[in-house]
């Protein structure tokens, strides 16, 4: 059981401080709204910000941080309480709830530091722009994805067996 725990924290530990070392590397060296170009009209080093959930969902709604604030809350809380649930061949499954706890904390360390998530990573094809996104947006939907993947193996099994 505590090597199940160990795994949690070796996974999204790393992942929490390097969500917030590459963001603060953002705050020191880039003005706010500044671009660095890395590949010509499809990748670009930003420094934005983020009031609201993902693609600024709430940006300006007056309960808008205590609501993330709480969601985040609720989905550590929710995370861990599954991740607990997992038996030990459910590998994936406790690679993406390591993956979406990191990626949570890590943005939910933002928005009580600050009131806001900083994002720096844009992909944009030429002037169609996706939403700027950090490390934390990233081990998310990789985590989520994994999640996914391992729902559907465990239909295959289930029918299999």
């Amino acid at each position: 059981m505590k090597t199940k725990y160990l795994f949690l924290v070796s996974v999204a530990l790393p992942l929490i401080i390097l969500d917030q070392a590459t963001k603060l590397i953002i705050v020191r060296t880039m003005d706010l709204y500044a671009s660095i170009p890395v590949v010509n009209n499809f990748f670009d080093i930003v420094h934005a910000r983020n009031q609201g959930a993902a693609f600024g969902v709430l940006r300006d709604s007056s309960i808008r941080l205590p609501f993330l604030i709480g969601v985040s809350l609720l989905a550590v809380a929710v995370i861990i309480a599954l991740f607990r649930k997992l038996r030990p061949e459910q590998k994936l499954s406790a690679w993406g709830l390591s993956l979406v706890l990191s990626g949570a904390v890590g943005n939910l360390i933002d928005r009580v530091r600050l009131g806001e998530v900083i994002d720096f990573l844009s992909v944009h094809w030429y002037q169609h722009h996706w939403p700027a996104f950090n490390v934390a947006d990233s081990a998310i939907c990789i985590g989520v994805g994994l999640l996914v993947i391992d729902m559907f193996l465990e239909e295959r099994r289930k029918k299999q067996g």
